[in-house]
């Protein structure tokens, strides 16, 4: 399974040391502890650095830090895979994933219709993708925005008078927003919303991370620089260990030694990035007609691309319900809940932020295994 991240973020940071990967990173970069809920103890991970310019991934041409976009951005993590199977031949025909969160929510389903599409022309295909997984995924501009804005306004982080204006304000059926929709949408978050984790309203923020904290917009998209996780400053020790020396050179990671500072997230990706498509609603009918495994998931304390967003999302899709509405356990709890439909399963992770398998483990590895037996999630 390939792992992608959110927009100009690196999945080595995230995925592999902050979510699903065997290993986690002590407090101030010292060192690693083993991740007892690793998914990669149901399967292959591969964490793919993309698009270049994330994290110690590279671009020969500087100016490609620039131009860079949705189809650049599929286009050559397709390239990626058919090198790397190519190099590791042991790999092909295997049953093949892909999974990722956040902006991945384009990355996923954008690259596994380029493989769709290669396996289609090839006369002998050898990537044997089966299913996608993703979660708090950006999918649609419009439903994500109105279910955003809704979400806000339903957990109490904006008054009345402030939803109203955006409402009044924004057109979210549009790629352009009006000055006087940021303006609305800055005051919310600025004024309003108080030093709170975005990512997870209801866990403490990491003061290191508030005083360093940017807010660059990703396109149309209310997605902000990350800042936060929780452990609430997981990414501040990320960005310690992976700049040490001695880790770079176990990694072969920096060889040539270019005296940059490594960072979890690129603001030069994020400020300027180019296609976006407005929805990937489309791509995920292509899908579904092609046979993949389709889950989304999402964590219901995350209010940057929240529940509320997906769910408007996926209704809009129109698809026949197989299983309704269900709460789902896990270790004798309830985990979430989901609801299965033809071509499309959905599941809530309960009490989980934007980056699910940080905030929830147990869960997030009950419903990956669910996932790759092509199992619903346990009712009891």
């Amino acid at each position: 399974m390939v792992y992608l991240p959110g927009p100009g973020c690196s999945s080595v940071a995230y995925g592999a040391s902050e979510e699903i990967g065997p290993f986690r990173i002590k407090p101030n970069g010292t060192g690693l502890f083993l991740n007892k809920y690793s998914w990669n103890r149901e399967a292959n991970l591969l964490f793919l650095e993309s698009p270049a310019g994330v994290g110690f991934s590279y671009t020969n041409t500087t100016s490609d830090l620039k131009t860079t976009g949705d189809e650049r951005t599929a286009q050559d993590a397709l390239q990626f895979l058919i090198s790397w199977m190519s190099r590791f031949p042991q790999y092909r025909h295997r049953d093949f994933y892909i999974a990722g969160e956040s902006y991945a929510g384009h990355y996923v389903p954008q690259l596994a219709r380029k493989i769709v599409e290669y396996n289609e022309a090839s006369p002998n295909p050898f990537i044997n993708l089966k299913g996608i997984l993703v979660g708090n995924a950006v999918t649609d501009n419009y439903y994500d925005n109105i279910g955003t804005v809704t979400y806000w306004w339903t957990h109490a982080m904006i008054s009345d008078r402030t939803y109203k204006a955006i409402l009044k304000s924004c057109n979210f059926s549009s790629s352009n927003i009006s000055r006087f929709c940021n303006r609305a949408m800055n005051y919310a978050m600025n004024q309003e919303f108080g030093d709170i984790d975005q990512y997870s309203i209801y866990t403490p923020s990491c003061a290191a991370a508030r005083s360093n904290a940017t807010v660059l917009r990703f396109k149309n998209t209310l997605i902000r620089r990350r800042s936060f996780g929780y452990d609430p400053c997981t990414e501040t020790y990320a960005e310690k260990y992976y700049n040490r020396l001695d880790v770079q050179k176990a990694m072969h990671a920096n060889t040539t030694g270019i005296p940059y500072r490594w960072t979890a997230c690129s603001d030069v990706l994020i400020k300027t990035w180019q296609d976006s498509e407005f929805s990937m609603l489309p791509t995920y009918k292509k899908l579904m007609k092609a046979g993949l495994r389709i889950w989304v998931f999402s964590g219901d304390t995350d209010s940057v691309v929240p529940v509320t967003a997906t769910r408007f999302s996926i209704s809009h899709l129109g698809l026949k319900i197989k299983t309704r509405w269900y709460p789902w356990y896990s270790v004798g709890q309830v985990g979430g809940w989901s609801e299965v439909y033809e071509g499309l399963t959905f599941a809530s992770v309960r009490g989980a932020g934007h980056e699910v398998p940080l905030f929830q483990p147990s869960r997030a590895f009950r419903m990956f295994r669910s996932f790759l037996a092509g199992e619903p999630l346990p009712k009891s």
